[in-house]
């Protein structure tokens, strides 16, 4: 996978190259990354400055060697390469410029151990070792996978004096071509919104500055070829294995070369390095694909799943889930919970999920946040009871956690104020509550040791990790604070493997490849509105598998959009995702039973496709198409937004079949609310009925509609250029093969490769 000849790297992995060589002065100049090539062709791959610009400022009068010119694999500051550095080092006060040349390399089975979290499990790895005159060394480090090439920094002081690091990518990379940089941003309830913008001289920057990964700037970018799209075209993908605040940046310069680099963010940063230390940056992850972000997506995945995931949660199917957050609140006591089980158990979960509100003083989000004592007032049988009752019934037995944080209004902060994290002005606080100092040693023991022992006092198969405010830790603190964070979580979940560990922070504010190393899922969004769900999942999707991503159904209107849903619909979108459900059972109607019983079912039928299969987005001329599948199988979920009057005839495209192949086609059966209809239904019934009056109501919760169903065989071929769908409602009547759909329709289809009748001879 990694090879060295003549001056030139060459690391290959399945379908690509990645190339550089040492000029002859010793920098590392990159070559090429993309489609398979041989070392042979590095000096027809390289760029040919001629007699160089007329503001050339020369490193190397011989060779006339300019360094702002030539694509790079690193660059320092101060030696006539005037793009944007990816180190800043500071002596006294005084920026000081860098000039790393190649000392020597080596090549070395698997991954080179890091002290932050990194990808595992395989590979091949070059250490390439730089040094500045004064002593200054810098290890460029790269480890090969099948699907992806991750690289890091690692930089020695082994000068005499005391320096400061401001700043100090993971990599940094000139690229031809003309790019754009699409990046995903938000917020709140509104993760993974996407920008895309040309690259140019002007800079392009995503960073995030909250302390944390955040959902105002998602870690993971993408830069596309001109005129790429989802199944065609150049696609690099990039992300960064960090939970911290970070920074990347696109910018081109006037001969065509873009310059590309993520790390942890310099805003306010600072790391003191006395003689004989060293700081190494988190690992970014590069891939490569010339089939469009669908190409560049399938390898991420394939990547996160292989080499992030946790070994004893790779390619392992997750459980359905109830949580009884939105049915409780903090309103709930053993009875209740065991009633909602009950309900959950009959639906079809797997697991029960209890959330906040079952520790100290927590009846609201003001106090408890801290404390680990069980309140006995809800739980007169504690956790173990509850969970072995759970367990009894065939449940699976999961609890919430906020470990990070701390209300005032709790013990601990009464015993230790001190453990708050602060600065030198008031006290900030977001919903109620400060952060713990996780810089602190006794601080981190303290969650270890308490989240420690309530695992190990009951059955609990299922860790749900909270963090509900963003930081104001600065620079290096905010860097130690992810350290200890990493170090808190290692101590818990590494000696207990079977425990699914899923990671929130007010939803996808901590969504992030640092977390996935140690929680096999992550919960996207607290907006569970599936219209607003579909931007999120599909924009995750770029970078993440589906397996990692948390979605649950719950009741509408929705509490974040007051948008009313079609339950089906709900369904449908969090299939593509960990499914589970987070709303009052006891208020179900049987509709809602049967349909959710429906749900549950189909998913379980399918899930490993669902959670594990090869995802593709697909274009359509209206709605959205999001596709998985296997060999054999694919699953296909078609959702609309508004619904227009005499829609017209659609299209299901299905690519990437085996064109011969016959393939049948069914939709999953939903059903249909009779109330959607409204006065309509006197246009079918003998008698005339008020639409609002009290038969209507209960008819509507007793007795469902089927949605028109969808079944027929087609080949491959036909099926990859698309294949036309029954009707949807025209207003001009009623065929039991309509899609009758209201605003926010949407179908799940199921695309299975008929099996060969052929004698055998």
């Amino acid at each position: 996978m990694i090879a060295y000849s003549d001056g030139v790297f060459s690391l290959s992995g399945k379908g690509f190259s990645y190339l550089f060589r040492l000029t002859g002065s010793g920098q590392p100049e990159h070559l090429h990354f993309g489609p398979v090539v041989s070392a042979r062709d590095a000096q027809a791959l390289a760029c040919k400055p001629g007699t160089g610009w007329g503001e050339s400022i020369l490193y190397d009068q011989d060779s006339k060697l300019c360094l702002n010119f030539p694509p790079l694999e690193w660059s320092g500051s101060g030696r006539g390469d005037y793009r944007e550095s990816p180190i800043w080092l500071e002596r006294n006060g005084e920026a000081i410029p860098t000039d790393f040349r190649y000392v020597s390399h080596e090549i070395v089975d698997g991954p080179i151990p890091s002290s932050l979290p990194q990808a595992r499990y395989g590979g091949e790895s070059l250490k390439l070792t730089l040094e500045d005159p004064r002593g200054l060394r810098l290890h460029l480090i790269y480890t090969v996978f099948d699907d992806a090439i991750t690289r890091r920094t690692v930089l020695e002081n082994n000068t005499k004096d005391a320096i400061t690091l401001r700043k100090l990518m993971s990599f940094c990379l000139d690229l031809p071509g003309k790019l754009e940089m699409t990046s995903f941003g938000g917020g709140w309830a509104a993760e993974m919104r996407s920008a895309t913008a040309s690259v140019s001289w002007n800079r392009i920057v995503s960073e995030s500055t909250t302390g944390f990964s955040s959902a105002r700037a998602q870690a993971g970018f993408l830069l596309c070829e001109e005129g790429a799209g989802e199944d065609s075209g150049v696609v690099y993908g990039i992300n960064l294995i960090y939970t911290g605040n970070h920074y990347a940046s696109a910018q081109r310069s006037l001969q065509g070369l873009n310059r590309v680099m993520q790390g942890i963010s310099p805003d306010s940063f600072g790391w003191p390095l006395a003689p004989g230390e060293g700081f190494e940056t988190p690992e970014a992850v590069l891939c490569w694909s010339d089939q469009g972000k669908n190409g560049m997506s399938q390898r991420m995945h394939r990547f996160v799943n292989r080499h992030i995931i946790p070994k004893a949660w790779q390619y392992r199917e997750r459980p359905v889930l109830y949580n009884s957050w939105e049915g409780c609140v903090f309103d709930f006591n053993q009875a209740r919970l065991l009633s909602l089980g009950k309900q959950a158990k009959d639906l079809g979960c797997e697991l029960f999920v209890l959330d906040d509100g079952w520790f100290g003083a927590r009846n609201s989000d003001t106090a408890g946040l801290g404390d680990y004592t069980v309140n006995r007032k809800k739980l007169p049988e504690g956790l173990d009871g509850l969970g072995r009752a759970l367990n009894k019934m065939g449940l699976q037995f999961g609890l919430w956690f906020e470990p990070e944080a701390v209300n005032p209004d709790s013990d601990l902060y009464r015993l230790h104020p001190d453990w708050a994290l602060t600065d030198e002005l008031p006290q900030l606080y977001g919903r109620n509550e400060l952060l713990l100092d996780l810089t602190r040693q006794e601080v981190r023991d303290y969650i270890v040791e308490n989240v420690s022992r309530v695992l190990d006092s009951a059955p609990i198969s299922y860790v749900k990790w909270d963090m509900n405010r963003s930081s104001i830790a600065l620079g290096a603190r905010a860097h130690r604070y992810i350290l200890g964070l990493y170090e808190v979580l290692d101590r818990i979940f590494t000696p207990r493997p079977e425990i699914l560990l899923e990671s929130c922070s007010s939803g996808g504010n901590r969504f992030d490849l640092g977390m996935l190393c140690f929680s096999p899922q992550v919960w996207a969004s607290d907006n569970t509105d599936p219209i607003a769900r579909l931007e999120i999942q599909q924009n995750l999707s770029c970078l993440y598998p589906q397996s990692t991503i948390g979605a649950h159904v719950s009741a509408a209107p929705h509490g974040q959009t007051l948008r009313n849903t079609p339950l089906y619909t709900r369904g449908n979108v969090a299939f593509f995702g960990c499914l589970g459900y987070e709303l009052d059972l006891k208020e179900l109607a049987a509709v809602e039973r049967q349909e959710i019983r429906g749900q549950v079912e189909f998913y379980k039928k399918y899930r490993r496709i669902f959670q594990f299969g090869s995802f593709r987005r697909i274009s359509t001329e209206e709605g959205i198409c999001w596709q998985v599948g296997d060999v054999h199988t694919r699953l296909a979920g078609l959702y609309h937004l508004l619904q227009p009057t005499a829609p017209g005839y659609e299209r299901l495209r299905v690519p990437g079949l085996k064109p011969g192949k016959t393939y049948t086609l069914e939709s999953r059966r939903q059903l249909l609310r009779m109330r959607q209809f409204g006065g309509m239904v006197n246009h079918v019934l003998p008698v005339k009925l008020n639409p609002e009056g009290a038969v209507i109501r209960q008819a509507d919760r007793r007795y469902a509609m089927k949605d028109g169903r969808e079944h027929f065989t087609a080949t491959g071929a036909a099926l990859g250029q698309g294949v036309m769908l029954s009707a949807r409602f025209t207003g001009t009547g009623y065929d039991p093969d309509l899609r009758l759909h209201t605003d926010f329709g949407s179908n799940v289809y199921v695309i299975e490769e008929e099996a060969s009748h052929e004698k055998s001879e």
